[in-house]
This record gives C-alpha cells, structure tokens and sequence, in this order.
C-alpha cells in the first residue's frame, strides 16, 4: 500500500471509530492506530475487508492480549461476500449453479475469523445488523457434519440463529468477520 493510500485508509478507520464511539467505549484511537502502524498485514486485511463492504471498525480490546478486534460493522451483510456456499467441500459436492465461492475460504482468503453465535450476538449490542440480509456464522463440527451450517440475522428486534445445508447460498446472506491487532 502507498504511502498516500495508507494515510487516506487511516484517516477512514478513524472518522469511523469516532463517529461509532458506543462500539468502543473507553478505547483511545492514537493506541489502535500504533497497532495499526506496526502491522502492515493487519491494513491489508481490513482493506479487504472495506473493499468487499465490511465497513471494519474496532468493537472492543482483548484484556487477554491486548488485541483490538476489528469487526464488520456494515449495516447489512457485506455486499462483496454474498451469494457463497458455506465451506469448500460444499461447493465441491454442488453438480450444478455452482456459486462463485465459499465462505470460510474467503475468510481465510481476507484473513479474517468467521463469527461465531457468541460474537455474533456481542456485535448485535452494538447496533441493529442484518435487519435485510443474514451473516454465516462459525459452526459446530457436529452440525457441519451432519451436512449443516448456521446463519443468523435481526428481525423483529431479536436475533436469530437458523440452519441451512451447506452448499445453499442466497444473494441476501454473505458473512462478518473478526480480525485481531
């Protein structure tokens, strides 16, 4: 990344970290940005997130590591990770309307974590998602592999957890990420 897009894409995590100050509270910006600084990987990850509609922005510090995590925040599923099947194996078993991809490889792809249930819902506190589309989620192995995968979305003010197969994929459900500095 350039040195003038560098600064341009910081300048946008940061209007976007003070505008959304409920998703962090008592996180100061100069700390995530000397993170960010020492982490070139960590930029080009949430660039891809942003370029794919994710919209990243810090949702709360690790007291473990110290890590910031950096989650989707967009209002719907991001627009750039729709229409997936839910892991390789899925699209490999699919003969036919094929999707263009799978789920958890372009989160490895992006580098990022699929959320689980329990993230998932930790996100939903800090805003309404998902009130259109719906977010694949981190699933059990035991439902993978009885051929299954969950999602979830908000409606009605609650948020769901649902099951599909795993080789389904809808232009309206893509999937959220986490990524840790």
């Amino acid at each position: 990344m350039k040195t003038t897009e560098k600064d341009t894409f910081l300048r946008l995590l940061q209007t976007r970290f003070e505008k959304h100050m409920h998703r962090h509270r008592g996180l100061d910006w100069a700390k995530v940005q000397a993170r960010l600084a020492k982490s070139t990987a960590a930029l080009a990850t949430l660039q891809a997130m942003e370029a794919s509609g994710g919209e990243p922005d810090v949702i709360g510090c690790d007291e473990a590591t110290g890590q910031f995590l950096f989650c989707d925040c967009a209002a719907e599923s991001p627009s750039g990770r729709r229409s997936l099947c839910f892991d390789r194996e899925a699209l490999d078993a699919r003969k036919e309307n094929k999707p263009a991809g799978n789920v958890v490889d372009a989160a490895a792809a992006i580098g990022i974590e699929l959320l689980d249930e329990a993230q998932y819902r930790a996100l939903q506190t800090l805003g309404e998602f998902d009130l259109k589309t719906s977010s694949w989620i981190a699933t059990p192995a035991e439902v993978r592999e009885l051929g299954g995968a969950l999602f979830c979305d908000r409606r009605y003010g609650r948020v769901f957890v649902y099951h599909n197969g795993v080789q389904s994929y809808y232009a309206a459900r893509g999937f959220r990420g986490l990524l840790r500095v």
